[in-house]
């Protein structure tokens, strides 16, 4: 049987297989699915398959294996290193990048990689005149804002030149953002090539049946090392329960993002537990321009209410720590650790929502049912309300599927919500609070600072942090940044996650990344 008629015919049956088994399971998992083919078990429905229209990790970890960037994450770390470049020179005032590309690369329609492609991709991003810049939106277009030209210089040298020194560049290159896509896919399928995807990686697309599986198979005309797989499967599996059941029952062959409550049903003979630390911050984003949180004393009444010890200890069972601001600790060298999280101080949370005259305030809280590093969503935005509760506030849960909720979210809660969990992982210091923190960055304006947080100081900080070129000059004033957001609130920060992963044994080496992004290139699957 070949791989594609297996995922064809015998996807949906082997999974209700899967679930019908579950009851029957003990102690080592029923393999179902075929050698050489990766069933994962995703947590949603992929928005799209272009990289430069979305933002979910959730769609990042399907896209790196089929698409390459002009440099990559060394394995094990956020250090950058060549990938369609083979190598790179800056110059002396850091606003000209000028990369040598690796020759013999073609993308997956059989055209060629170049510079020419370079320059399609980065012109249809940000050039609004350019003729396939509609194909968009591009949300993270600004990791590339400073970008003034892309220049050819010749066929395999491509010139950035930019219009102030951005010292998060190299990184954003190696972010899904960057990915290189064919100019001759775009070209042929306009806006509906986030359904047809082509790049040069290691895999290559196959199809997408929506809301079942995205699949792609090993790519032999790979410039590289051969993917040690025939296919991949991407399964969405929204409910936590279900994939961690399929996973149980032998349905899928990796699942990401176990629920804390269940690792321990993997701890036996057939299953391996991966975990990984990363730059993750799990948060609340507040509305800090109308209702209740428009003050911040009702603010900080919100991070002293919720009791985010219990969270960490009882709900995500030790899996993550408590956050002290917008920065992952991940990113040491940044990280400002004179500042300790908000204590749970009811008491005290009570006080300042009083002196606000805020007290009996009714709150709409927008959770998700599942998402891109969103741990136990639901469980939590249960325990967040019942503190919130407890200090008066009287809170309305409202639970979306997780694009539905990115859709509600992410254009702002003006009018809509007072509150929103929210998660992100990042690749520098600069991204999460330069999108979602910045007045630049409110929606309305093209960023996800859904919640309109506005500080003249922290706008100033940012901007000069992504342009110094020093890193301690940089790291003291992302510091800077952290001290007076905290004070601000607002977010409610609530936690910083350590990402974990299980595969079955018939899985050969699988790792989890700092990036928390998912590679399969090297994964064998016997």
């Amino acid at each position: 049987m070949t791989f594609m008629t297996w995922t064809r015919r015998g996807l949906m049956a082997a999974a209700t297989g899967a679930v019908l088994a579950i009851g029957a399971i003990t102690s080592s998992a029923t393999a179902q699915t075929p050698p050489g083919v990766l069933i994962v078990g995703q947590i949603a429905e992929p928005k799209s398959l272009d990289p430069a229209a979305v933002t979910a990790v959730n769609d990042f970890r399907i896209l790196v294996n089929v698409y390459e960037g002009l440099t990559r994450y060394k394995s094990g770390t956020l250090e950058v290193e060549p990938s369609l470049a083979t190598d790179w020179s800056i110059s002396e005032d850091g606003t000209e990048y000028t990369f040598s590309l690796r020759e013999g690369v073609t993308f997956h329609d059989g055209t060629p990689f170049n510079a020419d492609a370079v320059k399609f991709n980065f012109d249809r991003m940000l050039d609004e005149t350019h003729p396939y810049h509609d194909t968009g939106p591009f949300p993270l277009s600004f990791f590339f804002g400073s970008v003034e030209s892309t220049e050819v210089v010749d066929d395999m040298t491509v010139k950035f030149t930019l219009s102030e020194p951005y010292a998060p560049f190299l990184s954003n290159l190696a972010y899904p953002t960057g990915l290189i896509v064919s100019p001759a896919a775009v070209e042929a399928h306009e806006e509906e090539f986030g359904r047809n995807p082509v790049g040069t990686g290691p895999f290559r697309f196959v199809e997408w049946r929506s809301n079942e599986a995205v699949v792609v198979e090993r790519n032999d005309d790979y410039w590289g090392d051969a993917a040690g797989t025939e296919a991949v499967v991407f399964r969405p599996i929204t409910d936590a329960n279900t994939r961690v059941a399929e996973m149980l029952a032998g349905g899928i062959d990796l699942m990401v993002e176990v629920p804390p409550t269940s690792l321990g049903q993997f701890e036996g003979d057939g299953f391996k537990v991966s975990e990984q630390a990363g730059p993750h911050v799990w948060f609340l984003i507040l509305n800090a321009k109308e209702g209740p949180f428009a003050d911040k004393k009702v603010r900080q009444a919100a991070n002293y209410a919720i009791d985010k010890e219990a969270i960490v200890n009882d709900v995500l069972e030790g899996t993550a720590t408590v956050a002290a601001g917008p920065t992952p600790p991940a990113f040491a060298w940044a990280y400002n650790d004179a500042l300790d999280p908000y204590p749970h101080d009811p008491e005290k949370a009570k006080a300042l929502i009083a002196e606000a005259g805020a007290e009996g305030a009714e709150l709409t809280f927008y959770v998700t049912e599942g998402g891109s590093g969103m741990l136990d969503p639901v469980p939590m935005g249960t325990a967040i309300q019942a503190d919130l509760e407890a200090v008066g506030f009287d809170v309305t849960i409202e639970t979306y599927e997780w694009n539905t909720f990115l859709g509600e979210v992410n254009p702002g809660l003006e009018g809509k919500a007072d509150m929103a969990e929210m998660a992100w992982m990042t690749n520098d210091p600069d991204t999460l609070p330069y999108l979602a923190l910045r007045s630049e960055a409110w929606p309305d304006k093209g960023g996800f600072n859904s919640g309109y947080y506005a500080n003249e100081k922290v706008d100033e900080l940012l901007d000069a942090a992504r342009t110094a070129t020093d890193q301690d000059e940089r790291a003291r004033l992302y510091r800077e940044m952290q001290a007076i957001v905290q004070e601000d609130a607002p977010w409610v920060f609530v936690a910083n996650w350590k990402q974990n992963a299980v595969t079955s044994d018939r899985v050969e080496n699988f790792g989890l990344e700092p990036s928390f992004l998912l590679y399969l290139q090297d994964v064998v699957k016997n």
